[in-house]
């Protein structure tokens, strides 16, 4: 007689529905793992366009609309009693915990409920944004607190690791697992410039030379350098374009500074695009000016489409990027270094191509999503 295996249980927990870094990587792990060995859940707060994409493959979704990133004491205190709530009823053999505020709700409502196994992917550390001390040490401390409740912690970056291990009691609950990603269905280079000309009010010229950001429009990017750094090379180079994709707090502030430096007929806000990594065969160079960055999983899709990146040496970054080998690496907020690595690569075909070369056979090496699965999935099913 044959016995049938009991699938795991695996409920995810995030706090905004978005569609950001750590929104790909639970939309990812939860419509890929197999579905023979795991029953999957995504605990989600808000509205957003996750919850559509998990509907669209089939993944069952339950909504906590009391679950949101601002703090409320009143909305985070019921968030908390549902979270508990759904644990006692269904009853999951694991809570993946993702974001800081569905990361600490969430661990000590699994505790109360008994959840057997509790992980928390740390995707950024929110006190090494650029904050009051007073609010980067409570955020520390509540960070702290998260690790201290979940059974293990996994860190998207040793970069990340670094920044945690010495707390006391979950150094040894740290560990590492790289993002990784699935190759994207880019669009030629023709229809993704044809769809991205159809967004902007101004013709784009067949020998531009388009540089593009995909991020949310928020402090700890950097965006304001990388338009100041464009600011600085227009006059000589009228025929550089710089498109960002996202939206976010810092659009209005963006679009301020975009027209104090002139620029309206250059740099365009293009706010979120579904699946907006399929359109980077349009662009000739990608550039992330973070200020703090976790990883950068952007990075992977720029890797994918084999482009030429800039980027902070900030956090995780670096281990994706080998400055001078598979990318350019400046200081953060260091103005003429991202223009001057933007003007080396605008001026120099050859090394362009032999970056985005070398970045995309590090991606296809060491960065594939299977991999993640493959080392995700050893957590959920450890005893």
């Amino acid at each position: 007689m044959d016995i049938i295996s009991k699938k795991t249980k695996v409920m995810f927990v995030i706090t905004k529905s978005n569609f950001g870094g750590a929104q790909k990587y639970v939309y990812d792990l939860a419509t890929n793992i197999s579905k023979d060995q795991f029953e999957v859940a995504v605990v989600v707060g808000g509205s957003g366009v996750l919850i559509q994409k998990l509907n669209e493959q089939s993944v069952r979704v339950l909504p906590i609309l009391a679950l949101a990133r601002d703090i409320n004491i009143v909305s985070d205190i019921r968030a908390f009693f549902e979270l508990w709530s759904l644990f006692r009823n269904e009853r999951p053999d694991v809570v993946h915990l993702n974001s800081a505020k569905a990361g600490g709700m969430g661990a000590l409502a699994a505790r109360f409920a008994r959840v057997p196994q509790i992980l928390f992917t740390a995707h950024g550390w929110a006190f090494n944004e650029e904050r009051p001390v007073f609010q980067r040490l409570i955020i520390k401390f509540f960070s702290w607190i998260t690790m201290l409740l979940s059974h293990e912690t996994i860190a998207v970056s040793e970069a990340m690791k670094r920044d945690a291990e010495n707390f006391l009691f979950v150094g040894k609950k740290i560990i590492v697992i790289k993002n990784g990603i699935k190759r994207p269905e880019f669009y030629t280079r023709e229809d993704a410039r044809a769809k991205i000309s159809q967004r902007v009010s101004t013709p784009v010229p067949q020998d531009a030379f388009i540089i593009c950001t995909i991020a949310e429009l928020h402090r700890s990017k950097g965006l304001q350098y990388s338009i100041d750094a464009f600011a600085k090379l227009i006059p000589t180079n009228p025929t550089l374009y710089y498109f960002i994709f996202g939206d976010g707090e810092e659009k209005e502030h963006l679009n301020t500074l975009i027209k104090f430096r002139g620029l309206q007929g250059n740099v365009f806000l293009l706010g979120f695009i579904n699946d907006a990594s399929r359109l980077l065969l349009a662009s000739d160079t990608f550039i992330l000016p973070s200020i703090t960055e976790a990883f950068g999983l952007v990075l992977l899709e720029a890797g994918f489409a084999g482009l030429p990146v800039v980027a902070s040496r900030v956090g995780g970054i670096p281990e994706i990027i080998d400055d001078g080998k598979t990318g350019l690496l400046v200081p953060a907020r260091d103005v003429d270094g991202l223009a001057s690595a933007l003007q080396s690569l605008s001026s120099d075909k050859k090394e362009s191509n032999l970056l985005g070369h070398a970045l995309l056979q590090k991606t296809e090496l060491y960065f594939s999503l299977s991999r993640v699965i493959k080392e995700t999935s050893t957590l959920y099913t450890k005893k």
